[in-house]
């Protein structure tokens, strides 16, 4: 009977330290998934800044073409209105003129 007792004790001492051990690895994977996890983010953060830095060159990049189209265009229409006054500048002038006179 001892024997039994003896032997009950030892096997709920072996079924407690392998319980023991198991939950120790259950806390070490939770915290090993924890760390994964935020390496994980931290590389993701990572990907996406580098490429915010690559498309923020490539917007600038094609917001400056923009502007410089909207320039040259506005150049040009400058130059031909300047282009066109001084072709019939005077005829115009003459015109409002001659209307506000009424003749």
């Amino acid at each position: 009977m001892q024997d039994m007792i003896a032997q009950i004790v030892d096997m709920d001492q072996k079924a407690q330290s392998i319980t023991e051990a198991a939950q120790r690895e259950k806390v070490k994977t939770e915290q090993e998934m924890v760390k994964k996890r935020e390496q994980i983010r931290e590389e993701y953060l990572s990907r996406a800044r580098k490429r915010i830095q690559v498309n923020e060159a490539t917007e600038r990049k094609a917001a400056q073409e923009q502007l410089d189209a909207a320039k040259q265009q506005y150049e040009d229409s400058a130059k031909k209105l300047e282009q066109l006054y001084a072709e019939k500048g005077d005829q115009w002038v003459s015109d409002l003129v001659n209307r506000v006179i009424g003749e």
